[in-house]
């Protein structure tokens, strides 16, 4: 079953920090690479971060130094850590996986960044 749930978003001031979660079902987690995206009203669909089942990571230059994605294997859930936050990393932020040719997506949960 693939069953991704992303939570943990809300409201900061800019230079705050959140830590997202997305939960993963034991199948997906042991076997795929999770994604981070985010998209807003204004912008297209953005890659942010991903991390491999080995513990790679690879990040977009906009998150570099202030982003953190991590993985707890005891609990199939992968973390987002933000840092640092600014206005333009306000988005709904997605968790995502591939698997074969099919895309599978959380229902994404709302970052707002605003004094």
């Amino acid at each position: 079953q693939v069953q991704l749930v992303e939570s943990g978003g809300g409201l900061v001031q800019p230079g705050g920090s959140l830590r997202l979660s997305c939960a993963a079902s034991r199948a997906i987690f042991s076997s795929y690479a999770i994604r981070w995206y985010r998209q807003t009203p204004e912008k297209q669909r953005e890659l942010v971060t991903l991390i491999t089942t080995d513990g790679t990571t690879t990040y977009a230059d906009a998150v570099k130094g202030r982003f953190t994605i991590s993985r707890d294997n005891a609990k199939n859930t992968v973390y987002l850590q933000m840092n640092k936050l600014k206005p333009e990393d306000t988005a709904v932020y997605y968790c995502s996986t591939q698997v074969g040719r099919a895309m599978y997506w959380g229902q994404g949960t709302q970052v707002t960044v605003s004094s």
